[in-house]
C-alpha cells in the first residue's frame, strides 16, 4: 500500500501544473500514509524572520493569511537550530508555542508535526500535519522523518518551479 501511495505521489506530482496542485500531492500522500485533519506549510525567511502559510487545506477555518514574525524560542531552538522534526501530541504542549492553540483545539486538533524543508542546510519551508491529540505515535513521527522528509523537500522544490 505505501509503495503505491509513494508512486502516486510521484505521479500527482510530476502532473502538477500549479503551486497549490504540487501542495495538494504532498497533502494527499500525508492523508494516505500517516492520517491528518489540517495540512499546511510555511515558508521560513531566516534572514527577515518572517514565515508565510502558503497552503492550507481547510482555507474556511485555517486560511492562508499574511506574514509572521518568527520568534526565537523553544520551537525556533527544536526546528531550527537542532534541524529537528517538532512534535506536539496535546494542545496544552501546541499552546506553548503557537499563539493560535485556542483555534487549532476549535478544530478538534491537539497533536501536530512539523516537518522541516531545507535547501543547502537552511530551512526554508515545514510542512504540518495536525490531527486529533495523541494521533503522532512515535511509529507515525518517525515515518514523517524517514518517509516524508523528502517528499516535502520534493513539493517545495516542484512549487517552486511552478510559481516562475
Amino acid at each position: 500500500m505505501t509503495q503505491e501511495n509513494f508512486a502516486r505521489f510521484d505521479h500527482d506530482l510530476a502532473a502538477a501544473q500549479t503551486p497549490d496542485e504540487a501542495y495538494g500531492a504532498m497533502d494527499k500522500l500525508v492523508r494516505d500514509t500517516v492520517g491528518v485533519n489540517l495540512f499546511t506549510i510555511m515558508t521560513m525567511d531566516l534572514h527577515a524572520m518572517q514565515a508565510r502559510r502558503i497552503f492550507t487545506s481547510d482555507e474556511e477555518k485555517y486560511p492562508v493569511t499574511g506574514t509572521k514574525e518568527i520568534t526565537k524560542d523553544s520551537w525556533y531552538n527544536h526546528v531550527v537550530t537542532e534541524e529537528k522534526t517538532f512534535v506536539a501530541n496535546t494542545l496544552e504542549d501546541i499552546a506553548k508555542v503557537f499563539p493560535d492553540a485556542n483555534l487549532v483545539g476549535s478544530m478538534g486538533l491537539g497533536s501536530v508535526v512539523n516537518i522541516p524543508v531545507r535547501e543547502n542546510g537552511t530551512l526554508i519551508a515545514t510542512v504540518n500535519i495536525s490531527d486529533a491529540e495523541h494521533h503522532y505515535t512515535p511509529e507515525r513521527v518517525a515515518f514523517c522523518e524517514t518517509e516524508l522528509s523528502d517528499p516535502a523537500a520534493r513539493t517545495i522544490q516542484r512549487a517552486a518551479e511552478l510559481q516562475g
